[in-house]
């Protein structure tokens, strides 16, 4: 049992029908702009990212940074 084009228009007839045609453009401009700025934020970190960072390293210094004001 296949889905028909029938069915389709049916269903596309509830939803119309349902949430209006202002909604759903709303809606989908909503999507849009969700899209855009995910694209963005994808492109922008991988720009900032350029070269690797060391955890390790960055963990030592903040421990002789606790350990000399520890001292005082």
């Amino acid at each position: 049992m296949s889905i028909g084009i029938w069915q389709i228009a049916i269903v596309v007839i509830l939803v119309v029908l349902l949430f209006g045609r202002g909604k759903i453009s709303s809606l989908m401009g909503d999507v849009a702009k969700g899209i855009k700025s995910f694209k963005k934020g994808m492109a922008t970190d991988v720009t900032e990212d350029v070269e690797p960072k060391n955890i390790s390293e960055n963990n030592q210094d903040s421990d002789t940074n606790n350990d000399s004001s520890n001292k005082d």
